[in-house]
């Protein structure tokens, strides 16, 4: 009789076998770590894509000691109906395997899906976590923890970053110091999975606590709580949020007003609704981005690919540190390399197409003409010469004022004029074909300011560049500036202004040098948008043809 009651509640509790529709693509039982104990994924798809897509990791609950990844199944189905790569983890458990195994394991996952991305149809630059209770404070740790390597483990594919873009945390712990006495399970859960209560293992609380790990550098994080949870707190949710805003993260809360531990009826609908709507905000391209070119003067030394304005990188390539970048087409790019005394045209491949060093020093500018010459400026030695495929010289500007590194950018216009950045005294100068400066423009400030870049507009005007403080203007045919972004303006800041382009809706797109990042400014001088570029300092930057 008792053996028949344990396999009837043993059936109560069993989950019945998921259906996958014929739009998705499933794989179970995949296994990404064996640290341990086996460890596995299921791995939910669209069905017939061939593209990449945004990637959810979802992480069950359980209190650390139970729970199954198959809970999440339903969920990644849907996932995968709306064009995500979903797949669901298990992970080791607790009283056997403590803090910080689970949070290793989930960093794990995450480095799997990174290396398989081909093969499951990922974007690795979109990747998203997201789990409930005991997942959500999971998924909260690796998001929060991305740029950290102490909980990476020793688990596969260590060469893959953890670090994810998005979070969606249900009703998941954030506190452990703050949990006892605010659940109805607190002492039971947290000494298994810690080894230890609070008066005994505070150390561990702390540092298993995903509100310490709060950076300005935090993913974009929506939490969803109910207020009547009595296993984890909704103070929880409230704290982490708050921190979050305070560091300026892209953060959000949803509150449900009356809701427990695990949602149900029209609370998990919206709760479901309000995961979609996040993870498309922050995983799914914008409708509209502009393919770029950046020429990184800095220590990575690349010429870099990206989208604007999400800043998603496309694909990079070595220039050695050096300064100036063309998009041309069919996928090829035209860079200098100065520090080699060399200009190069590479193919989509990156392999070398075309080459040209005979003479120069040091060329921080190139341009491909319309006639297929291209247009070199080497700042060593104070020479504009512009060259045919063949290599040979045809026309040639050189001046003792522009040489010892007094030049910057050259730019040829539309009507065949050369436009020359006499850095060192913040003058531009327009040369003709004769070699005559028939325009000039010098800075009030004169040798105070640094001139990096001019660009002919297609009004007329010309775009100038500056530094000290970093600024843009644009100047008319008598020199007269009728507008300026940056400058003295306390609400637009610039280190130094470099690289110029007119986006395709007629904004700005400024590169600052010194303050290492791209910004959008409207007509008005409003920022429209900026990115951060890390290490990166780029020098000019382009449109891609």
């Amino acid at each position: 009789m008792r053996r028949l009651l344990f396999l009837i509640t043993s059936l109560a509790w069993a989950q019945a076998p998921t259906i996958v529709p014929a739009n998705v693509v499933a794989e179970m039982d995949v296994e990404y770590s064996r640290v341990g104990e086996r460890v596995f994924l299921d791995i939910f798809r669209p069905a017939g894509d061939a593209g990449t897509n945004p990637a959810v990791l979802a992480i069950h609950g359980g209190g650390f000691r139970a729970g199954k990844r198959t809970s999440y199944h339903p969920l990644c189905i849907k996932l995968a109906q709306r064009g995500y790569t979903c797949a669901t983890m298990s992970y080791r458990l607790a009283p056997r395997h403590q803090f910080p195994a689970p949070v290793e394991d989930a960093k794990a996952a995450v480095r799997f899906l990174r290396a398989n991305a081909k093969k499951y149809g990922i974007d690795p630059a979109r990747i998203g976590v997201t789990g409930g209770s005991a997942g959500g404070h999971l998924a909260l740790m690796v998001g929060l923890t991305g740029p950290l390597k102490v909980f990476e483990g020793s688990g596969p594919n260590r060469d893959q970053s953890s670090a994810v873009q998005a979070v969606v945390n249900f009703y998941g712990p954030t506190d452990f110091t703050q949990s006892y006495g605010k659940s109805v399970d607190a002492h039971e859960v947290l000494p298994l999975f810690l080894g230890g209560d609070l008066a005994h293992n505070r150390q561990e609380h702390l540092t298993s606590s995903p509100l310490y790990y709060v950076t300005p550098l935090s993913p974009p994080i929506l939490s969803v709580h109910g207020t009547k949870d009595t296993y984890v707190a909704y103070e929880h949710s409230v704290w982490l949020t708050s921190k979050l805003l305070s560091a300026g993260v892209d953060a959000e809360l949803e509150t449900l007003t009356g809701a427990g531990h695990g949602f149900k009826g029209a609370d998990a609908e919206r709760a479901e609704a309000r995961l979609f709507a996040y993870f498309d905000k922050h995983l799914k391209p914008e409708a509209k981005q502009t393919p770029i070119l950046v020429s990184d003067h800095g220590l990575r030394g690349e010429v870099v690919g990206m989208l604007w304005p999400s800043g998603r990188e496309l694909f990079t390539r070595p220039n050695e540190r050096g300064h100036d970048a063309q998009s041309l087409p069919g996928g090829h790019i035209l860079y200098t390399v100065g520090a080699k005394g060399k200009v190069v045209e590479v193919d989509a491949q990156g392999r070398e197409v075309w080459a040209f060093s005979t003479g120069l020093e040091h060329p921080l500018a190139a341009q491909r003409l319309p006639n297929g010459r291209t247009l070199i400026g080497d700042a060593k030695q104070g020479r504009v010469i512009e060259v045919e495929p063949s290599g040979k010289v045809v026309w040639e500007y050189q001046s003792a004022d522009l040489a010892n590194m007094r030049m910057r950018n050259v730019n040829r216009t539309a009507a065949g004029t050369t436009l020359i950045a006499v850095e060192a005294v913040a003058k531009l100068i327009e040369v003709d074909a004769d070699k005559k400066i028939v325009w000039q423009w010098q800075s009030p400030e004169g040798d105070k300011r640094r001139l990096y870049q001019g660009r002919r507009l297609a009004n007329g005007h010309t775009m100038v560049s500056l530094s000290d403080p970093g600024e843009v203007l644009e100047l008319d045919s008598a020199g007269q500036v009728v507008r300026s972004v940056g400058g003295k303006r306390l609400d637009t800041q610039f280190g130094w202004a470099s690289g110029l382009a007119v986006l395709p809706n007629g904004n700005w797109l400024i590169a600052d040098y010194t303050g290492r990042r791209l910004v959008e400014m409207d007509a008005k001088g409003n920022v429209v948008n900026q990115l951060r570029t890390g290490e990166r300092t780029i020098a000019t930057v382009v449109l891609v043809e």
